[in-house]
């Protein structure tokens, strides 16, 4: 689609309450090569921190709020709703949110509404020669092909695969304007009722810098705690395949791969993953990547920069005794 050479974009923040989240600043990177002309949009309770942050974050020109306590828990039929309200008003002609559970729960609320396709997990954004035509790719097929999309909607709603667009160290610029919201309402279709979640001193899985990850070849629940030790000697995040996860070995929010967790840290480290096409399309974009099985066939070793064939129970309580060293 033609585009004037500096569309106004819009980014849904995603945060707790008190900070932003990273996810958000690696939207604002893929923003950054659409326009400069970026409104970010926080919505929660009690999150006046969140937009302060904001606004003081290199890169956005300009910070919407909408501070009650039904956006508390991000309810997304509340949220898509108010953006709407917001796409009907003002003229964005990009909406942004990260490829997060948070990001898919609400942009396809988003995209019906507005009568619009989203172009969901986008991976590289390529302006045209002519600077006006803007190219989405996107990975297809489990990340074995990648799919180049030109889009004709007045509003483009995408999701962004965070792991694609790093973020420089965080720069902080002179705080832009705040605007307050007061128009969106509470629709009372959905209510929040409780969360569970797992408490863990472990970086997140998503941010972590190295991920320790185990497969079927734990054998067992039991067996699979041996990871714990390992990760916490590397003060890594432990992840999952999804057979490990099925299997009750590990619980779902550690599940790394195409219906999991997309993650790209600097080590991620596989054991007993035989690398199925499902689980390599979340991880394959690691910088190095360690695979150790016994299977010598094992698909996984195709990707892995560093193979070693052998007993997960021989060879983890060794490595950690070198690590410990």
């Amino acid at each position: 689609m033609s585009h004037s050479n500096n569309p106004h974009v819009l980014i849904i923040a995603e945060h707790d309450n008190q900070h932003l989240n990273n996810s958000t600043r690696h939207v604002l990177a893929a923003a950054a090569l659409l326009s400069n002309n970026i409104t970010l949009f926080v919505a929660g309770y009690h999150c006046d921190s969140v937009a302060q942050e904001a606004a003081k974050t290199s890169g956005v020109t300009h910070v919407l709020l909408a501070d009650k306590s039904y956006y508390e828990h991000h309810l997304p039929e509340n949220l898509a709703n108010c953006v709407v309200s917001l796409l009907n008003t003002q003229k964005f002609q990009f909406v942004l949110a990260p490829s997060t559970t948070f990001g898919k729960n609400v942009l396809p609320r988003i995209a019906a509404l507005c009568d619009t396709e989203q172009l969901s997990d986008i991976c590289q954004i390529i302006k045209q020669p002519d600077d006006e035509t803007i190219a989405f790719i996107r990975p297809i097929y489990a990340g074995n092909a990648l799919e180049t999309i030109i889009s004709h909607s007045p509003i483009q709603v995408m999701t962004i695969r965070t792991s694609a667009f790093p973020i420089s160290a965080v720069v902080h610029q002179e705080a832009v304007s705040i605007e307050t919201l007061e128009s969106c309402t509470d629709l009372g279709l959905s209510q929040f009722i409780h969360i569970e979640a797992t408490e863990s001193k472990r970086p997140d899985l998503t941010q972590a810098k190295i991920v320790v990850s185990g497969g079927r070849g734990f054998q067992s629940a039991e067996k699979f705690k041996l990871i714990e030790t390992l990760a916490d000697t590397l003060n890594a995040a432990i992840g999952a395949s999804r057979a490990a996860v099925d299997a009750g070995f590990a619980p779902n929010d550690y599940q790394v791969g195409q219906t999991g967790k997309i993650v790209a840290p600097n080590l991620y480290i596989a054991l007993g993953i035989s690398g199925a096409i499902q689980h390599l399309a979340g991880m394959k974009d690691s910088r190095v990547i360690v695979a150790i099985n016994k299977d010598a066939e094992a698909p996984i070793f195709k990707i892995a920069t560093y193979g070693l064939v052998g007993d997960l129970f021989n060879i983890i309580p060794e490595l950690i005794a070198e690590l410990n060293k």
